[in-house]
């Protein structure tokens, strides 16, 4: 199995295209080993001495690793681990759980949902490509303010700061002007 691998603008995450669909309909990261047990995926590769991170977009993998861990030592042992998950005849992941994201009524609704269908067509497909993710946390309509959840190789990135208040702040208070200011949360 060929798996392509390509920088990120985080210098501790490489991103790995294996060519084929990894979580179409729900990406997903795991941030600790016990995160990862629900995922075959994302288990095998925290065996992999030095990976602090796992996240799982659509057709690709963005691992982590720790600072001091270089990539050339382990690069090898993260290509197999992610090539023998895939080539296993296991599911790579267990059912997705309910997002757990607050109600929203009213005038907050409508906010939202554009701000979702803002951040989803025009900032994901973006992130994506540089092996990260942004989702939509949570709306502050008293204060306007959006909570943003950066990860893959967003998640620690040191450019992740500049993009969000500079790039997707901007973007979201052009085409929803009720939005006053981004932040990330953890």
């Amino acid at each position: 199995m060929f798996i392509q691998t390509e920088p990120t603008p985080n210098p501790e995450t490489l991103k790995f295209l294996p060519g084929r669909d990894i979580a179409p309909d729900t990406p997903r990261e795991f941030a600790t080993p016990e995160e990862a047990e629900n995922s075959k995926l994302a288990r095998d590769l925290f065996k992999v001495e030095g990976v602090i991170r796992v996240f799982a977009g659509a057709d690709f993998v963005s691992v982590t690793k720790a600072e001091g861990v270089e990539w050339i030592h382990i690069r090898p042992a993260v290509l197999g681990a992610i090539a023998d998950a895939l080539e296993a005849d296991v599911p790579l992941f267990e059912e997705a759980t309910s997002d757990g994201h607050a109600v929203y009524e009213g005038e907050a609704q409508g906010i939202v949902k554009e701000i979702i269908d803002v951040i989803d067509t025009r900032v994901r497909p973006a992130v994506a490509n540089d092996g990260g993710d942004i989702t939509f946390q949570s709306y502050d309509e008293q204060s306007g303010v959006v909570h943003l959840h950066m990860r893959g190789a967003c998640a620690g990135c040191p450019a992740s700061t500049m993009t969000l208040k500079h790039g997707i702040e901007n973007l979201l208070k052009h085409y929803v002007p009720e939005v006053t200011a981004v932040e990330a949360v953890l």
